[in-house]
């Protein structure tokens, strides 16, 4: 099965266009299957005077408030047309988070069709059955959140219309950047099997090595910041990765699909030259005249393996040579 890769832009267009439309060249390049952004009205997000998360100190003007940083990284309703027209033009799926039930309904109004709830929001009672009635696909991150805040959550999509065939939940570690000893992906199969839905993995880790792991254990969906350059200024560059890393990890991924198989154990056509070569048959340990009853005194087991096959020994001990055999030949039954 096909991952399905995000090239998660966020906000990392410091609020510039011409850096989105960049972005969006990046991802594409890389062969990731979407670009994502966010969506989000600052005065629907964060009080005036909210604080700024400690990886978000530092970044800009030190002095500004969360609401004064996400006010300068909002997208318009134009700029979101010409990103999506530039990722039309480019080949690339358009995704963009929102954050609020008004940029959600925007986006539904240009035709977005997989809508993404981001972990902060998963106990938004409200945000989430506005989302849950357009009935659309839905990907579901859900750092900081316990089994069943999650289950809660996928019971009012389903309330709303959405049913569970339709949602993606992505296992998630809201630190950022998130340490290995905190990303427990191992959670990531725990929420398949108790939920029974559909799982990926959105990551935080610096890195690629991770998300690689995630799509051998199974998931469906891969998310990943990612930025023209982490020492660009702005909240999320450094937990990012740069061009040259994301074309890494999608190739990557696409190596561990085909890797992954398709779960039959069965002889794969690179091996078959091998088999004879490194199994073995049953042959003479010393030489054996006709007639002479095969014993483990005058049978050994050595390669090639075009010959008796060693587990037809109990078979074979006991029974009368056909013909004479010189020290090391092959046994056989004519």
């Amino acid at each position: 099965m096909k991952t399905l890769i995000i090239a998660e832009a966020g906000v990392n267009h410091n609020g510039d266009i011409e850096i989105a439309k960049s972005l969006i060249d990046v991802a594409k390049n890389a062969g990731a299957d979407f670009v994502k952004f966010q969506t989000f009205k600052a005065n629907q997000l964060v009080t005036k005077g909210a604080p700024k998360a400690r990886y978000q100190v530092g970044v800009f003007d030190a002095s500004e408030t969360q609401f004064e940083m996400l006010a300068n990284l909002e997208l318009s309703e134009v700029m979101h047309r010409e990103l999506i027209e530039k990722s039309k033009k480019e080949g690339i799926g358009f995704i963009s988070t929102a954050f609020d039930n008004e940029s959600a309904s925007m986006l539904f109004s240009m035709g977005q069709n997989i809508f993404k709830i981001p972990s902060g929001e998963i106990t938004n009672l409200l945000h989430l059955r506005h989302i849950g009635s357009f009935k659309k696909n839905v990907i579901l991150s859900t750092g900081m959140s316990t089994l069943q805040e999650i289950r809660d959550a996928i019971s009012v999509l389903e309330g709303a219309g959405t049913p569970k065939s339709q949602i993606t939940v992505l296992h998630c570690t809201s630190a950022y950047p998130a340490p290995i000893t905190d990303v427990n992906l191992l959670a990531m199969r725990t929420i398949r099997e108790n939920l029974d839905v559909a799982v990926g993995y959105s990551d935080h880790t610096l890195g690629i090595e991770v998300s690689i792991a995630a799509v051998a254990l199974g998931a469906t969906v891969i998310e990943k910041h990612f930025t023209l350059d982490r020492n660009l200024p702005g909240p999320d560059h450094k937990a990012s990765l740069e061009p040259s890393e994301l074309n890494a990890l999608v190739s990557q991924i696409r190596s561990i699909e085909k890797a992954l198989g398709d779960g039959v154990k069965r002889l794969m056509p690179s091996e078959m030259e091998n088999i004879e070569i490194a199994r073995r048959s049953l042959v003479a340990k010393e030489p054996i005249k006709k007639g002479e009853v095969f014993s483990s005194l005058n049978l050994a087991v050595k390669r090639p393996g075009t010959g008796i096959s060693p587990m037809a020994w109990d078979r074979i001990i006991g029974t009368e040579a056909r013909r004479d055999y010189d020290e090391d030949e092959l046994i056989d039954e004519s």
